[in-house]
């Protein structure tokens, strides 16, 4: 990683305030997606659904490595952990190498949530990006892709944990 320049330029500045503008946007839109699920019961928290998409991305995930990937303490994972099965969308399994381990894994009716989610969220998406000109939405597609890859670099994560664009099982 390269550091920035001790005196930032103005497009550097810039690019920094829109893409945190756009995530800020993009935190409402989810939140969004989360609410207007119908007919089903929403996790209560951010928080919760996190877990469930990092679940959702690495199926039978232990459960030390969700503390791990979401930098929070057992016990809070836990209740987290508690709440999602008490509604029906989490099952605890325990590991088949080591029985004292636990491993976590989506039942179909946390999947379907997860879904309908990001339709909803792919829904507003589509609409705003397609009323885009066609070189804004190249230049977006170019910018994105180069920002997910420094991201990955950065944080040194394997790719295979994160999601990658059109794919949402594999994050």
């Amino acid at each position: 990683m390269t550091a920035p320049d001790a005196a930032p330029s103005r497009s550097w500045q810039e690019a920094t305030l829109s893409a945190s503008s756009v995530v800020e946007l993009l935190d409402v839109m989810w939140d969004h997606a989360r609410n207007a699920t119908k007919g089903m019961t929403a996790p209560g928290s951010t928080s919760q659904l996190r877990l469930m998409y990092v679940v959702d991305r690495q199926d039978g995930i232990r459960m030390r490595t969700v503390c791990h990937r979401l930098a929070s303490a057992a016990p809070t994972v836990t209740r987290m952990c508690d709440r999602l099965q008490a509604i029906g969308f989490l099952e605890r399994i325990p590991s088949p190498d080591n029985g004292r381990e636990i491993t976590l894994r989506l039942t179909p009716t946390g999947k379907e949530h997860l879904q309908r989610i990001r339709e909803q969220r792919d829904t507003m998406l589509h609409q705003a990006i397609d009323s885009m000109p066609a070189a804004e939405r190249s230049a977006l597609a170019l910018g994105l892709a180069g920002l997910q890859k420094q991201l990955h670099l950065d944080h040194g994560d394997d790719a295979h944990t994160h999601q990658l664009p059109g794919n949402h099982t594999a994050a």
